[in-house]
Order: C-alpha cells, then sequence, then structure tokens
C-alpha cells in the first residue's frame, strides 16, 4: 500500500489536512480434527461476536419442513437461548419483486443522510454559474472531507478537477457540477465487479466475515435468497459458533426458504462446522455454500487466526475454496471500515465487500474512500431493511442517487 503513504500535499487547497500523514492442493482429509484446535481465550473485551444485527420485522410465514443438519445437542440449546433471546427473521419475498426504477427511488431515499452532509452544500457552491477558483475548489475539497470520502479520494477527485479547470475544459460552477459526478462515478467504476458464480466449482464456497454487529448473518440470508431465486441450489452453514441466537437465525432463513442448514452444538469449532457443511453440499450436489462465522475485531490476532484455519480445512475438500470470500462492512463505521478492509485482506484475502446500512448514516463517502485505498470489488450495497434492497453495486446509479439526479 505504499502508494497511500505518500506525504506530499496536493497543491492546492487544504494543504494542512493533507499533511497529516499517509501516512497446495490437499488431499480430501476425513477427519477436520488433523488441523491443531485453536484455543480462544474467553475474554470480555476480546469477544466481539455478532449480537443484535436483526434490522427487520416482517410477519411470519408458515415453517417448511426442511432438513436440519446439526448436532442433537443444538435442540436443546436453541430451546435454552429462546428463553433469554428473540430472533427475528424477514419473511422471505421474491428478489425482483420491486421493479429497478422503485430500487433506485428508495436508494435516494435511503442515500438522503449522507447527501445532506455532501451534495447539499455542493448544490449550494457550485449551481448558479460562478467562477472556478482556488476558493471554491478549497470548498469542494471541504465538503468532501467533511463527508468521509477520506484524504486520498479528496484529493484524487480535486487533482483530476484543477486539471480539467487548468486545460479551459471547465469555465463555470454548473459544469464543475457535473464533471465532480462524473469523476466520482469514474473513481468508484474500478471496483464494481458484480458477484459471479462459476458453474464449474460446485458447490461455490462463500465465506463471510465481518466484525460484530454489520448485519453479517441478514446479509446472508438476502443473499441466500437472491442466489435461490436466480435458480441455485443453496446450504447455509451456521459457522457462529458462539452464539445459539445466530445459529436459530439461520435455521429459521433456512425452514422458511426451503434451504438446508448445517449446524453443530453452541461453542464448537467453527472450521469443523465448514468442514462438515463442504462435505455435505457436495454430496447433496449444491451450487453454492455460504458459510457464516462469528463477528470478531480485526484488531485481534487470535480470533483472525480462526479465519486462517477455516480457510485451511476447507481447502482440504476443494483446493480452490472458498471462492468468494465477502467482507461485511457497516457504511455507519466511516473511515474505520478502510481499516476493517485492509486487515481482513492481509489474513484470508478478500474477494468481495458488501457495504451495509447506507440509509441509516452520513457517511456514505466512505464507498469513496474504500475506492480509492483498496483493490477489493464492491459487490453489494444494503440501503434498508427490505429481502430486495441488498443489491448488486453499481456507480453510476449510486451517485446519481446521492445527487439526486435521475439514472
Amino acid at each position: 500500500m505504499s502508494e497511500h503513504d505518500k506525504s506530499a500535499a496536493p497543491k492546492i487547497g487544504l494543504k494542512s489536512l493533507f499533511s497529516w500523514g499517509k501516512s497446495e492442493t490437499t488431499a480430501v482429509s476425513s477427519n477436520p480434527a488433523d488441523e491443531t484446535p485453536i484455543t480462544v481465550p474467553v475474554e470480555e473485551d476480546a469477544l466481539y461476536w455478532e449480537e443484535g444485527n436483526l434490522d427487520v420485522t416482517l410477519p411470519s410465514l408458515p415453517t417448511v419442513n426442511v432438513p436440519i443438519i446439526e448436532n442433537p445437542a443444538t435442540e436443546a440449546l436453541i430451546k435454552s437461548e429462546r428463553a433469554t433471546s428473540e430472533v427475528v427473521v424477514e419473511t422471505a419475498q421474491p428478489a425482483t419483486s420491486v421493479s429497478e426504477h422503485s430500487f433506485f427511488s428508495r436508494m435516494k431515499v435511503g442515500l438522503t443522510r449522507t447527501r445532506e452532509s455532501f451534495t447539499s452544500g455542493m448544490v449550494t457552491l457550485l449551481i448558479g454559474g460562478k467562477e472556478i477558483d482556488d476558493e471554491l475548489l478549497e470548498e469542494i475539497e471541504t465538503q468532501m472531507l467533511v463527508a468521509d470520502m477520506g484524504i486520498d479520494a479528496t484529493r484524487i477527485i480535486i487533482d483530476r478537477l484543477t486539471e480539467r479547470v487548468s486545460r479551459k475544459e471547465l469555465t463555470h460552477s454548473n459544469g464543475l457540477y457535473k464533471a465532480l459526478q462524473q469523476e466520482l462515478v469514474e473513481l468508484l467504476a474500478p471496483r464494481v465487479k458484480p458477484m459471479q458464480i462459476d458453474p464449474n466449482k460446485r458447490p461455490y464456497v462463500i465465506l463471510m466475515v465481518g466484525v460484530n454487529g454489520v448485519g453479517k448473518t441478514t446479509t446472508i440470508g438476502k443473499l441466500a435468497k437472491r442466489l435461490q431465486h436466480e435458480g441455485k441450489k443453496v446450504m447455509l452453514a451456521a459457522g457462529d459458533t458462539f452464539r445459539a441466537a445466530a445459529v436459530e437465525q439461520l435455521q429459521i432463513w433456512g425452514q422458511r426458504n426451503n434451504i438446508a442448514v448445517v449446524a453443530q452444538s453452541t461453542g464448537a469449532d467453527s472450521a469443523s462446522v465448514a468442514f462438515d457443511a463442504l462435505q455435505s453440499a457436495r454430496a447433496k450436489d449444491m451450487d453454492v455454500l455460504i458459510i457464516d462465522t462469528a463477528g470478531r475485531l480485526h484488531t485481534k490476532s487470535n480470533l483472525m487466526e480462526e479465519l486462517r484455519k477455516v480457510k485451511r480445512v476447507l481447502q482440504k475438500v476443494d483446493g480452490t475454496a472458498p471462492h468468494e470470500v465477502m467482507l461485511v462492512v457497516d457504511a455507519g463505521t466511516g473511515q474505520n471500515a478502510l481499516n476493517q478492509v485492509q486487515e481482513f485482506d492481509q489474513v484470508v484475502g478478500l474477494t468481495g465487500l458488501t457495504i451495509t446500512k447506507l440509509d441509516g448514516t452520513a457517511k456514505g463517502g466512505v464507498l469513496f474512500n474504500i475506492a480509492s485505498r483498496s483493490h477489493v470489488p464492491i459487490r453489494y450495497i444494503g440501503v434498508g431493511e427490505k429481502i430486495d434492497d441488498l443489491r448488486p453495486f453499481i456507480a453510476k446509479e449510486f451517485v446519481a442517487a446521492l445527487f439526486q439526479t435521475e439514472n
């Protein structure tokens, strides 16, 4: 990441801000115990399990009887958990039940807080045909930084705009307003790479990772329903073994959507769950296996090492697995989201991102910072609680919604 460690400030505006510093395929094993178990000390400051991620409440559907693959002890644990924890799961709806236009309208509403902190100020600055000068460009810089776009992304955009002004391509603020939107789309475009399920890799294994509280388990349910609607046979693995409620949540998703779930008892080795799930998915000829994992703080090395073990154990069954390692990030964490991307990428090698909760934050500008500082594609964004509010990321659509223009 040396390209981001430059200390040189941009040639224009907010120089003091920019000077702060950028600063082999293994034979299949029949026993996952071949891997030495990792002992994770149970300390209050070390455990960051994903709790309270259920941000949706919809009417119940009749339970569909489907096979739940689990350790016999799980049922008793689940009953015990129900006494102290209520699990709410979103009712399944067809992923394409809402038109694209309707989703775009909802996304514009969802981005209201980000728009208020960023584009509203831009409109005041740029609409009216003002002449472009250093002061105007400096004010644009300030607006971008306040919106959590980050120093690198801001510098890139301002440098590009300045160059266009110097070439006389832009002479008044109305043109600058349109050029700004174009440059923002260009910045995001390299990270727009929708997830493609390779039919030659069956099952296609998706390992979901992230810190606590980002909506990871809920995202898994939404993604599973989307893939199922596309005709894929999907299986889920309850790898968050530290919370019985997390296991129960996935099981309810499975029951209501006719999706099999692999689970073990609370406290079981998550790598063992992943191993059993992949073998089961192969035997049942599944198209996709989505593996949940416990939320963990990216600064805790012992918990991050557990993810490495899950990946190694999966490769004992399929040397190419996992085929997708997706990090779920809460947009509301702002610039800390970039730290999460970098740390998880270093440990498990990320292949995709899902940015959730864009509808509840003014920090949606963090997508631009992530795009400028990371190579990891942004697969999906979440802008609401409905099942079809998890959508593939489209740069032009996102910027249009941010500026309230027609896509």
